[in-house]
């Protein structure tokens, strides 16, 4: 009996029905497709954490030293990370002496006390730390002299911290007259909250009708940052911006720009800071002007060249301003070798250094151009590539559209009131750009798809990382990846998923769209398949996957991961290695098949080829 063999266009396409697809896949996860063929992605491994709320910002840097940094920013915290170890350099807003005995326990048996100071300025969830403190009340030294988390705050001037200790009797005060403490940058959200109402958010941000995630205070935090040189530039999203210097340790906080020696006229709050690489400027993008601590939504600022504290502009030095003509706000910027391109919340800029007397020019390349959120544009290979709210696109000298197979798939099933969330990664050594967003129902990420730029491919999947960093650097040898669970991740790491120990199986699969023989108009019987796998790089002694042919009658696909009542299925496993599956025998009827492949135990890595049915043409009976 002939032998027919099964090749089927690479990617995944979701744009049509699952018949009209014929020869090709409609369904995956964990996959990825190289040279036209389909096969398992890398496992991953927590390499350190966790760290204090949830990251959605990393960038890694590197020291006049050698020494490879990872900032890591979350909605609490600022972290270095450094060959495995974390570091908090989270900038200082306060620090003041206490007045006599500000500390009072509450009650007997625990360890929460309230704290007076006079226009704390803290909010639910910042962290102080103190020191200088004396023991009382069954609370030791060590209970109160170190960095505490504020649980409840009382009015402007008390809060109440849980020390972790004991006291003995309650109502009783003490810590003495010579206590310092240090209060950290004030907390962010980790979520945005949506409000009604014309002001309330960005226009156009959202699908229309929905509500508005507001400008400040209202949404999730997020953190910028870019290097300077061996330094690195940090600053909360619509707020301050942070300094830290190499020169210290690593474990040295960040202190506000403006705090630095000869500071002038710096921006006290910025949506995004990045350095000019080639002429050596910093720019903030929907900065505040000089002379005034509100922000202009589209005003861009820049320090004179060489320096990160003199921004105000004179003859002698090339500190300048210049403000976008068209848009409502800034929404990100992301620098290329040649310009930086900047989106508002309805067009495209480009902005580019021009030279003396003007340093800087803007030009306008579109109007209508909308980009899902501040972390969805990413720059490989000096080509920039985005999400928008209803397609994909690229800029590499002009704007496209860039044709997605799974276009209606992602943007049916997206929660768009959390776009904030939503980040886009490069994978170089697999030619690939990933965007992480939320599913409809989900506030959180919880889904991937993945454009191969090199073979213009897409798939997608199922994961839940917060923020992404390719190693861009080269000092890394993986990317790495924060998860929901706060910790960081190498990834493309060995096989299975390292987020507990010990390591489980990463569940990948991969499913094809339905196939007939002609046009359908006759049954066909399966009696056995040759299978074409690859084992290569398995860890397992005897790696396994399971082969699955469904067969229906009729088109149209079910609910069931794309499989209904009226289906038969047939499954069986194939073997690699050292004991390989030379054939298949199974025995299926239907008008119609599909193939699934896929993997759910440790240490299997698989690459799926061509393999061959025999098929026959045959009567229904």
């Amino acid at each position: 009996m002939p032998l027919t063999k099964l090749v089927f266009r690479p990617g995944i396409n979701r744009e049509g029905t699952n018949y009209s697809n014929e020869g090709g896949w409609y369904d995956g996860d964990k996959i990825r497709f190289r040279s036209g063929y389909v096969e398992r992605i890398g496992g991953w491994r927590q390499v350190s954490g966790p760290v204090i709320g949830t990251c959605r910002k990393l960038h890694d840097f590197t020291t006049l030293a050698s020494q490879n940094l990872l900032f890591m920013g979350t909605n609490k915290k600022a972290y270095l990370e450094d060959s495995g170890a974390i570091y908090d350099i989270t900038p200082i807003r306060r620090t003041v002496t206490l007045g006599s005995n500000p500390f009072e326990t509450q009650t007997a048996g625990t360890g929460v006390i309230r704290v007076t100071d006079t226009a704390h300025g803290a909010t639910l969830g910042d962290f102080v730390t103190f020191s200088g403190a004396t023991a009382f009340d069954g609370l030791t030294t060590g209970d109160l002299n170190k960095e505490q988390e504020i649980t409840s705050i009382i009015d402007a001037n008390t809060y109440e911290v849980n020390t972790g200790g004991v006291s003995t009797s309650g109502s009783t005060s003490g810590g003495g007259a010579s206590i310092s403490a240090a209060y950290q940058i004030n907390i962010g959200l980790n979520t945005t909250i949506l409000g009604p109402g014309w002001g309330a958010g960005t226009w156009g941000r959202f699908t229309w009708g929905s509500g508005a995630g507001s400008l400040a205070g209202q949404t999730l935090r997020l953190w910028e940052a870019d290097d300077y040189g061996e330094d690195l530039l940090f600053n909360i999203s619509d707020g301050p911006i942070y300094y830290w210097d190499a020169s210290g340790t690593t474990s040295t906080r960040g202190v506000a720009l403006t705090s630095l020696s000869g500071a002038s006229d710096v921006p006290v709050v910025a949506r995004k800071v990045l350095v000019s690489e080639t002429d050596r400027h910093v720019l903030c993008f929907g900065a505040n002007p000089i002379d005034s601590a509100d922000q202009d939504p589209l005003l861009i600022r820049w320090s004179s060249q060489e320096s990160l504290t003199d921004w105000t502009p004179r003859p002698t030095n090339t500190a300048g301003d210049i403000r976008l003509s068209q848009g409502s706000e800034i929404i990100t910027a992301v620098r290329t070798s040649r310009q930086v391109l900047v989106w508002t919340d309805h067009t495209l800029h480009s902005v580019q250094f021009l030279g003396p007397p003007y340093t800087f020019g803007t030009a306008l390349l579109g109007d209508n151009i909308r980009i899902a959120g501040p972390n969805t544009a990413i720059s490989v290979n000096d080509i920039v590539f985005w999400m928008g709210q209803e397609n994909f696109y690229l800029y590499d000298g002009r704007i496209q559209a860039i044709p997605c197979t799974v276009r209606e798939y992602v943007f049916s099933d997206i929660n768009r009131n959390q776009s904030f969330k939503f980040h886009a990664g490069s994978l170089a050594s697999q030619n690939e750009v990933w965007w992480y967003y939320c599913s409809e129902n989900s506030d959180e990420i919880d889904r991937y798809v993945v454009y191969n730029y090199l073979e213009q491919t897409w798939y997608y999947g199922t994961l839940a990382r917060t923020a992404w960093n390719d190693r861009a650097s080269g000092q890394r040898s993986y990317p790495q990846a924060t998860g929901v669970d706060n910790w960081l991740y190498d990834h493309e790491y060995g096989l299975d998923d390292g987020s507990v120990s010990p390591a489980v199986a990463v569940n990948a699969y991969v499913q094809s769209a339905d196939f007939d023989i002609g046009d359908g108009d006759n049954f066909m019987f399966i009696r056995r398949i040759i299978p074409d796998l690859s084992f290569r790089t398995s860890t397992a002694a005897n790696p396994e996957v399971t082969f699955t042919m469904i067969a229906r009658n009729y088109n149209g696909v079910g609910t069931n991961n794309g499989t209904d009542s009226g289906d038969v299925i047939r499954t069986t496993t194939v073997g690699g290695q050292h004991d390989y599956t030379d054939q298949l025998f199974m025995r299926l009827r239907g008008r119609q098949m599909a193939l699934k492949v896929e993997s759910d135990t440790t240490g299997v890595k698989w690459r799926l080829g061509a393999p061959r049915l025999e098929v026959r043409p045959d009567g229904r009976r």
